[in-house]
């Protein structure tokens, strides 16, 4: 079919620089070419000479009507700018006895068409008034001796078959009529005085009869006669530019594109089109008014084109193909073992993992020389168990996340750490409170024998475990895939993160336990710093406690700093496995490297001091913290060896 672009109206009229105008909006669109004129011969004129002046020669493909037929004035001076033009004819033929007829013509025989005259002057350049004629004005007066066809030229108007056949028709329907309203009477009866215009018009469309060329005279339902057409183009051949019949029409098109030439001479037919057909992906978006006009636009974004007409968005877990014209499953990621994030967080745990299980075989073989015994053997197992769990939830994190996988993650993430600061936090405590009582009196405090240790360290772990149970209980733990994570505004960038449903709040419940007693071991780890000779270990307690709140300081910042990053699992799981492995490597190094140092490389050191009582060695250690926190120091640890093996001997 058929689509207009533009529909432009030339005025009556047209002022000056109207046909400027016409032309700029028909390039409005660039795409449309193909320019159909319902105009005479003049505005075509007009108008070719517009379109030259704005150096559109070639670009435009006019058509025109038959108003422009196969004539020469609308092209004279302009050819280049009308080739190509197809315009078209009605189909006719010479009508001799119209011929014979209009050549026998005088002015004595044809008296009663009173234009005659007028024909006869402009025909013969002549004047048939001797007044008339002026000096120098290269008039003449007629003779009327001349002849039509002799003495000027002669050829037959087009539209004279149509003329004829026209008035043939009309005088049939009129018979017609007669014979209905008035049988057997001659001239017009009361029925059709005056004639009624509508019946007559039904007539006219019943009528089908043989015109003068031999052609049917016939009427459609919509009152149009049959169409018959010469379809011309106007060519350029050797500089030489002509009208050629490429066609005509009869009751359906016949064209032969063979002959057809386009403007430069071109044979292959130029395209004309309001808009480009949209790419793969791309959306048309209607001009209003103009439903072949439209703009594409992109189905951008996680869009899809669900038909030529509408953009959709794809399913949360999907996104757009690469041609946006169907969605795919976005690919699901996870932290692979093989990732630079997870093989530096894993060989710190396989390191430390070597170091705990050294410490611990060490200890197991010397477990009854003096500084393995002054380290309080039962909460030093503990404590040892607590970072060996610390080390072994890196791998948990790092395991394919499944229903399995994320309950050891809430079960063994905070306990490791529970059971480290529940042994730490009894040592310190016990210290303090050792000291608190030697102040005021020289009787033992209860519970600091290592079985009331162990209770008091199992208690504080269990509460971590019955809020991960009592968590189980509300929340099953289960895998899931997250699409926010990594839901980019680049859909190809997007990933489905598969992880543990354990959100950045719950993660923060879980550890808060651990931190509790982090802190707490601190404040005691602040309050026995001042034990004169690192009684019990105090001191190094001490130390370990203060790294290990400044890499939990650090932690928090890098965790949450990175919510919003792309790459938030890698980065939070790494950072959160390297810090618990840390903190454990804290422990292990400052609290039981030097007691393995001494007990392997130098065993001298690891011997039984003199037992002093418990009265003696609390009283020598409060009044020398009293009076001089330096002047107690002795060599080899003896006054710790001294309170431990006095506390043993007591309990």
């Amino acid at each position: 079919g058929v689509c207009i672009s533009q529909s432009v109206k030339i005025p009556r009229e047209p002022k000056q620089g109207e046909f400027d105008k016409v032309i700029r909006r028909l390039r409005e669109n660039p795409n449309a070419r193909v320019v159909i004129l319902f105009a005479n011969e003049d505005d075509i004129r007009r108008l070719l000479h517009a379109a030259k002046k704005a150096n559109q020669t070639g670009h435009f493909i006019w058509v025109g009507s038959d108003s422009w037929g196969s004539k020469i004035s609308p092209v004279v001076h302009q050819e280049e700018m009308a080739e190509g033009a197809v315009t078209i004819l009605p189909k006719r033929q010479s009508i001799k006895g119209f011929d014979r007829y209009f050549i026998s013509r005088t002015l004595e025989n044809n008296r009663r068409n009173i234009w005659f005259a007028e024909f006869w002057e402009n025909n013969f350049n002549c004047k048939l008034s001797r007044h008339a004629v002026k000096k120098g004005s290269g008039l003449k007066k007629c003779t009327n001796q001349e002849r039509i066809g002799k003495d000027s030229n002669y050829e037959q108007e087009g539209k004279v078959q149509f003329v004829i056949d026209a008035v043939y028709a009309m005088a049939h329907a009129l018979h017609n009529m007669h014979q209905e309203l008035c049988p057997g009477k001659v001239g017009l009866c009361a029925k059709m005085d005056p004639i009624n215009g509508t019946h007559l018009l039904k007539h006219i469309r019943r009528l089908n009869f043989a015109g003068i060329a031999g052609n049917p005279v016939l009427f459609n339902e919509n009152g149009d006669a049959p169409g018959r057409y010469e379809i011309y183009q106007y060519q350029i051949r050797n500089r030489t530019a002509e009208y050629k019949i490429i066609g005509h029409w009869t009751d359906q098109l016949h064209l032969n594109v063979r002959t057809m030439q386009w403007p430069g001479g071109v044979r292959q037919i130029p395209s004309s089109i309001c808009s480009q057909p949209c790419q793969p992906g791309e959306r048309k978006k209607i001009v209003k008014g103009i439903p072949c006009c439209w703009h594409c636009e992109r189905c951008d974004g996680y869009q899809y084109q669900a038909d030529t007409y509408t953009c959709k968005m794809c399913r949360f877990d999907l996104r757009p193909n690469q041609n946006h014209t169907g969605c795919v499953p976005i690919p699901i990621v996870k932290l692979e073992w093989s990732s630079p994030w997870a093989v530096i967080p894993v060989l710190i745990a396989v390191v430390g993992i070597m170091a705990t299980v050294f410490v611990v075989v060490t200890f197991i073989r010397y477990n009854d020389t003096p500084i393995v015994k002054a380290s309080g053997r039962e909460l030093s197992y503990v404590l040892l168990t607590g970072i060996f769990l610390c080390y072994a939830t890196t791998f948990l994190m790092i395991s394919t996340p499944d229903v399995g996988i994320c309950s050891l993650r809430r079960i063994f993430l905070g306990l490791g750490m529970s059971i480290s600061y529940a042994a730490l936090l009894t040592k310190t405590n016990r210290i303090y409170r050792i000291f608190e009582q030697g102040s005021m009196s020289v009787s033992a405090p209860r519970f600091i024998s290592p079985a009331s240790q162990l209770v008091i360290t199992f208690t504080l772990a269990s509460v971590q475990l019955l809020g991960v149970c009592i968590w189980f209980g509300v929340d099953p733990s289960k895998a899931i895939i997250d699409y926010e994570d990594q839901r980019t505004s680049n859909p190809t960038l997007a990933r489905g993160v598969l992880k543990c449903d354990i959100s950045d709040l719950s993660l923060i419940c879980l550890l808060g336990y651990s931190m509790l007693l982090m802190v707490t071991c601190t404040v005691y780890a602040i309050k026995t710093r001042g034990v004169p000779e690192t009684f019990n270990e105090a001191k190094p307690i001490g130390f370990t406690m203060y790294t290990t709140c400044i890499i939990w300081l650090a932690f928090i910042p890098i965790f949450f700093g990175t919510s919003q990053s792309t790459e938030k699992m890698y980065i939070q799981t790494t950072t959160l496995t390297i810090s618990v492995s840390l903190s454990a490597s804290v422990s292990l190094g400052l609290l039981y490297m030097p007691k393995v140092y001494v007990v392997l490389f130098h065993p001298e050191q690891n011997v039984p001091k003199r037992t002093r009582s418990l009265k003696a060695v609390v009283t020598a250690a409060t009044m020398s913290n009293k009076f001089s926190p330096k002047a107690g120091l002795r060599p080899n640890g003896e006054a710790k060896t001294e309170l431990c093996e006095s506390l043993e001997t007591q309990s």
